[in-house]
């Protein structure tokens, strides 16, 4: 099996796998990330992210995007939005 490790950086154009939605659960009012055997509760930034992970935008556009909705600097949107998604790349999370 080759198993090679997604490298997230501002040229990603990252999406939730197809086994994987996101949805809002109505009943608790809140966002989960549903996959084979788990539910995640990602906060309400990461949420935001995740919306705009479509596959067809980038890291970087993803981040401009944010970083305008919230009047932030670019760089360090980036930065978390790099971390997060490795990190949910590495539990098989998010393809490219």
């Amino acid at each position: 099996m080759n198993s090679q490790r997604l490298i997230i950086d501002r040229d990603t154009t990252p999406a939730l796998k197809s086994f994987v939605k996101l949805r809002h659960d109505k009943g608790r009012d809140r966002w989960i990330i549903l996959a084979p055997e788990r539910i995640l509760t990602p906060d309400e930034t990461a949420v935001e992210v995740l919306k705009l992970c479509d596959g067809k935008d980038s890291v970087g556009n993803i981040a401009g995007s944010l970083a305008k909705t919230y009047n932030a600097p670019v760089d360090v949107i980036e930065k978390d939005i790099t971390t997060m998604l490795q990190d949910l790349s590495d539990q098989g999370y998010i393809t490219s």
